[in-house]
């Protein structure tokens, strides 16, 4: 075995894909349920209070959307959210008693604007620290609440689209508001009751006591935050939101403290993309399509692993040579770059972690992926520039993988020089444009970002490491903003006024100006009836499929961002080798 490839690294990957892929068929197959409005086993319970919030909200659930009805409905629903959270931050100073028992004072105008998009769009990008900037009230009523309603709307945004495809002729996509009533009532609420319950048995705090201080054996006094953190924790990680109660994230004891709740919090980052895809082949009547999509994903998923744990694994070679540190794993220390990770987790569950986190739009961290090696670091930014459809956020990597498949199917019809189809229908002029408009939509929103930061001071002065990896916290910062991600390389202070404003635009860009040609995609898909398929039609229910998949993803991505990677991460890694020579 190699050196950089260590047998618990290889354990820990095939602990997690085997529960990965036995929890992809139940949840599916409920969601498939929930969905297309069939019984569960959970109605008898929950069936009254849905129709109770149908006729206070005077909404019959039978009424159909069109897709720019569908739309509207998600813009709507988020702008009054965005408003909300934004009050909830500029009357902070104003939350008495147990809501607010640290007196935090109001949240500035560009960081409220901020936290209020990143949590509408379900990126949580936060430029603070949470345990010293949000009391009680804003993080339960402002941020978890959010972190339901982002993730409901994502799920059902994908639904909208899988309804439309799946339609063998019709108008409508659904309902948003039964859909995002029946996402909460039946998919997110049951999984959160338990999991919640789950971190608290291992320890994660939930309560609205007043922070503890406590002096230390050395003499200094220490300050312990606590508070409800429990059920933000499991919300941010089930509904890849990823903000933390705390600035230290999943790192911290009180969010993710034991090797147990590692990894449910990483299958949980996974559970419900993974879910779509089945329910996307339940849905569509062959679930071979959605396990050749599941197959795609976890390709890219098991690259993106193998070469961050490798890289990490086999450390840095400056600190070998010239500190004489011992950087190959033995049976009694771990080698590598353990710089930035924590000791209870290593380098496998950090590597592993920071994959599965990038992967889906969730930004949670237990270590610091500014102190990845370069390439190391090079894999979670690469992840999320493709999209973050490698089971992706909730939703989110649903309906963007879609993209991709009918732009795999585009060009292989090229190839047979036949109309492309996919699950029976014509893929047309229009669903290309929409597809090609909404693969273009990311790259302009990142590398204008970027572009913008590198040629000012407004930008630059925040870069705490000059030269490449500069660069590399900045394309990181709008790429992670864009894919609605939420996690950072540190090294960037992006609390300034700059950083608040144009991370907020990239944000919106990123949710809801890539979701809408998606969803018009679905409109249009869903009024088409299907045809059968004929000789010449290109199969998309196996390998075949999966591999060109692959190929299309991994094209795009290195055709795009390349060159800006070769002046961050590639040159930082080629520095780095250069280095030997000294």
């Amino acid at each position: 075995m190699p050196t950089w490839l260590t047998a618990n690294a290889i354990e820990q990957w095939a602990l997690f894909s085997i529960l990965l892929l036995l929890s992809a068929r139940p949840v599916g197959g409920h969601m498939y349920r929930v969905f297309t409005g069939r019984r569960t086993f959970l109605h008898p319970v929950l069936r009254p209070v849905e129709a109770g919030i149908y006729r206070v909200t005077r909404v019959d659930e039978r009424e159909e959307m069109r897709w720019y009805i569908y739309l509207l409905a998600i813009l709507l629903f988020s702008i009054v959210g965005l408003f909300i959270t934004y009050l909830v931050e500029r009357t902070q100073q104003w939350h008495g008693g147990f809501f607010n028992p640290q007196h935090f004072p109001t949240v500035p105008e560009p960081l409220a604007w901020n936290t209020a998009v990143s949590f509408t769009t379900n990126t949580n990008w936060q430029n603070y620290g949470g345990e010293s900037t949000m009391d009680y009230l804003t993080q339960m009523f402002g941020l978890a609440t959010h972190n339901w309603m982002s993730a409901a709307t994502g799920i059902v945004a994908a639904v909208a689209l899988v309804r439309g495809l799946a339609r063998r002729s019709g108008s409508g996509v659904g309902s948003f508001w039964v859909d995002l009533v029946r996402c909460c009532l039946y998919l997110l609420f049951p999984i959160l009751v338990i999991y919640t319950l789950f971190l608290i048995w291992q320890g994660v705090p939930q309560n609205f006591s007043s922070y503890v201080v406590a002096h230390t054996l050395e003499g200094p006094i220490q300050t312990i935050a606590q508070g409800p953190v429990a059920t933000q924790e499991a919300i941010k990680m089930l509904g890849t939101n990823g903000g933390g109660f705390f600035n230290a994230n999943s790192a911290h004891p009180y969010e993710n403290p034991t090797p147990l709740t590692n990894m449910a919090e990483m299958l949980s980052i996974f559970l419900i993309g993974s879910g779509l895809v089945y329910m996307f082949g339940k849905w569509v009547g062959n679930v071979k399509q959605g396990w050749a999509i599941w197959a795609a994903m976890f390709v890219l998923f098991g690259a993106g692993y193998f070469m961050a744990v490798g890289f990490e694994q086999n450390g840095n070679h400056l600190i070998a040579s010239r500190a004489h540190v011992q950087t190959v794993a033995t049976a009694t220390q771990p080698g590598g770059s353990m710089e930035g990770k924590e000791v209870r987790f290593g380098i496998t569950d950090s590597a592993l972690f920071a994959t599965i986190t990038t992967d889906a739009s969730c930004g949670a961290i237990n270590a610091w992926h500014d102190s990845f090696t370069p390439l190391g670091g090079l894999v979670p930014l690469v992840n999320m520039a493709t999209g973050e459809v490698i089971f992706g956020g909730v939703g989110a990597g649903m309906y963007g993988m879609l993209m991709y498949a009918i732009l795999a199917v585009f060009i292989a019809g090229l190839m047979v020089g036949r109309t492309p189809e996919y699950l029976g229908k014509k893929i047309e002029s229009f669903e290309i444009k929409m597809a090609s408009i909404a693969l273009l939509i990311s790259p302009a929103n990142i590398l204008f970002f970027s572009a913008l930061a590198v040629v000012g001071t407004w930008g630059t002065a925040s870069i705490l490491n000059p030269g490449p990896h500069g660069l590399s916290e900045i394309l990181y910062a709008f790429t992670s903003m864009n894919a609605n991600n939420g996690s950072a390389f540190a090294g960037l202070t992006t609390n300034t006024n700059f950083y608040n404003v144009t991370g907020g635009l990239a944000m919106l860009i990123g949710r809801f100006l890539f979701l809408t040609p998606l969803l018009a995609i679905g409109g249009s898909m869903a009024v088409k009836k299907t045809v059968p398929a004929g000789l010449g039609t290109f199969p998309t229910d196996g390998p075949t499929f999966s591999i060109l998949l692959v190929a299309v993803i991994v094209i795009v991505a290195a055709l795009t961002y390349f060159p800006a990677y070769s002046l961050g991460p590639i040159i930082e890694q080629l520095l780095l080798g250069a280095s030997r020579a000294f």
